[in-house]
């Protein structure tokens, strides 16, 4: 029995043309289907228009919308979803879905970085990768969200953009691909399916300010989040989570405040990790009674503290929920 596959359309470079005011999303998700026949060899297509934006102007009430009708899709029996979406934000929009709706059906984004009307367009094949990779039978079996690109398949979890216009952008440190899909053939490097800690909570209500630390760095940033009524805090630091002694003392002020601190690094490989101890060490601020968020990006760890402050009031739920989603290898 053919699959049937539902392409969901979100803008993005792979729907977008150039106009005198800049590139913008101006193609429809059925548009960018009949520009590659090829993907009725592997399903039966369907597609709805989620959105028709830049994904650099990604917001929540949109994240919500894709992962509810992920849900939908689900109950009705697809056997998996595509999501056309712009790269920018790409892995927080899958991210998220993976941790709300990623235990069901496939979930597999895709997008380009060169537009339709551009010499050279990875669109088209992109959206192959996608289609190919939401009806194999293993990863039908798994679930799972994930980003096809450049032949590569990826986890939410791990995945990462590392060029802004390289066409082979997206890699995840440490880990490496789930699958590359080569020419009628699939190779695995890994067991496929969701590496993310369910939130049992549909959309984000809660208000997370991310902070970066660099040298010099003083602690008016959190002191501003603090006066604006942040709801919890991402602290992107150096090396293993370290920070400047001024916002390690702002740390501890927003911990005491009753604000949850969640603790990054801006090294793209590796975890963070309470080895240093005074004057901004990680293990200054693990002993405040910060969360120290493993080898999650700050843009993922936001995700994972809003969607976990959104789900609970309590502070060690909220804890848990971010400390799970902190680990590896889930």
């Amino acid at each position: 029995m053919t699959p049937h596959i539902t392409v969901l359309s979100t803008g993005g470079t792979i729907a977008s043309t150039g106009t005198s005011a800049g590139a913008t999303p101006t193609k429809e998700g059925g548009e960018l289907v009949e520009a590659v026949p090829e993907l009725t060899d592997y399903a039966d297509i369907s597609v709805d228009e989620v959105a028709q934006i830049s994904s650099f102007a990604m917001n929540f009430e949109t994240l919500a919308a894709i992962a509810a009708r992920v849900g939908e899709l689900a109950t009705d029996g697809t056997d998996g979803v595509v999501v056309t979406h712009g790269t920018d934000t790409m892995e927080e929009s899958a991210y998220f879905v993976d941790v709300v709706a990623g235990d069901t059906i496939p979930v597999v984004f895709t997008g380009a970085q060169r537009r339709p009307d551009e010499p050279g367009a990875d669109g088209p094949a992109n959206l192959l990768t996608a289609v190919r990779a939401a009806t194999n039978e293993r990863i039908r079996k798994a679930g799972g969200a994930y980003i096809a690109f450049a032949d590569s398949l990826y986890s939410a979890r791990t995945v990462t953009k590392g060029h802004t216009s390289n066409l082979d952008t997206f890699y995840a440190p440490d880990a490496g691909p789930v699958a590359n899909f080569l020419r009628g053939d699939v190779r695995f490097f890994r067991q496929p399916g969701s590496e993310t800690v369910s939130i049992p909570v549909s959309e984000i209500t809660a208000s997370v300010e991310m902070v970066k630390s660099g040298a010099g760095v003083d602690g008016r940033q959190i002191e501003r989040a603090l006066d604006a009524g942040v709801d919890g805090l991402v602290l992107e630091g150096t090396g293993l989570g370290n920070t400047t002694p001024a916002l390690e003392s702002a740390v501890a002020d927003a911990i005491a405040d009753g604000v949850p601190v969640v603790v990054t690094s801006r090294c793209h490989g590796g975890a963070v990790n309470g080895i240093y101890g005074k004057g901004g060490g990680a293990r200054t601020l693990e002993d405040h009674g910060a969360i120290l968020g493993g080898d999650l990006p700050t843009h993922k760890a936001r995700l994972a503290l809003a969607l976990a402050l959104s789900a609970s009031d309590d502070p060690a739920e909220v804890r848990e929920y971010v400390e799970r989603a902190s680990m590896s290898g889930i």
